[in-house]
């Protein structure tokens, strides 16, 4: 091959060469810097193909979309000096990436450490203000919202933005718990004990109830059939004189064999008595002679 085509090709692969390290191109969900010798230049990029002077212009990408950083879980003390473990996530993204790469040299395993330092820091302040009560149920939702706020502030200061701070729970130490639970279970024990103790009095009160009540239907019930036993006698002595009345010597001699009858209804029965006693009076009288 002659001189005169090797030169044109030779300098089409340097131009070639060359253009690839004057263009960069700059994706949706990145941010780019311009460096010069070093030295940060420009940070405004818009997603897009872009150029740099080569050898002297280097560029560095970072990931613009929105991040989670999942927190460590972190003891912290409430109000009542009560100890709490606390697990949460944040979710963040850089915003402005010139203040990023020198607060953090653009380390984003760096920029995590600081926010999630952040984090523990506000959190610890907020949940030292707030009862165990306060922070598990009642001002949770308020708790994220305020670190939320105020971690952005020391944020922006390494260019970064917070989006949102989640609280995803919160439990007691395993010595806080244990004891927690018997307290729980001393109190479920203390009530069961006072209504078992309110149902014994409640069934004692019925039982008696109860008794008093058949004491008085049974003896309501011996009166009444002690009064229709008594109109019963009366009932019967009055017929029974008005039988007598009718017929005196018939009601004797009626009497007198019902006598005999229960006396004498056995053969081993013996009766030691004179023969003109009254008992005999009917046996003594002839057919005929009163």
């Amino acid at each position: 091959m002659s001189a005169n085509k090797t030169l044109p090709l030779l300098v089409i692969a340097a131009i070639l060469f060359i253009g690839s390290f004057s263009v960069f191109t700059v994706a949706e969900w990145q941010k780019a810097l311009l460096f010069r010798l070093g030295e940060v230049v420009r940070s405004d990029y818009e997603p897009g193909l872009h150029f740099k002077m080569p050898f002297i212009n280097n560029v560095r990408k970072f990931d613009a979309r929105l991040l989670t950083l999942d927190v460590e879980p972190e003891r912290f003390l409430t109000a009542e000096k009560k100890n709490v473990i606390v697990d949460s996530f944040v979710k963040w993204k850089i915003d402005d990436v010139s203040r990023f790469y020198t607060a953090v040299a653009g380390d984003e395993v760096q920029a995590r450490q600081r926010l999630e330092q952040i984090i523990k820091d506000e959190m610890r302040g907020e949940f030292s203000k707030r009862t165990i009560n306060e922070v598990v149920s009642g001002e949770r939702t308020r708790i994220m919202d305020l670190v939320t706020d105020d971690a952005n502030k020391q944020a922006t200061q390494i260019g970064i933005t917070i989006d949102d701070v989640r609280i995803m729970r919160i439990d007691l130490p395993a010595e806080v718990s244990n004891s927690v639970y018997r307290r729980m279970e001393a109190e479920r024990t203390r009530v069961a004990k006072d209504f078992r103790s309110r149902g014994f009095e409640a069934s004692e009160r019925i039982r008696a109830d109860a008794d008093r009540q058949r004491s008085i239907i049974l003896a309501e019930a011996f009166r009444d059939a002690e009064q229709l036993r008594g109109v019963g006698d009366a009932k019967a002595a009055e017929i029974y004189a008005n039988a007598y009345e009718k017929d005196a010597e018939f009601f004797a001699f009626y009497r007198s064999m019902n006598a005999y009858k229960r006396a004498i209804n056995s053969k081993s029965d013996v009766l030691v008595l004179e023969p003109d006693t009254e008992f005999f009076q009917f046996f003594n009288q002839k057919l005929g002679q009163p």
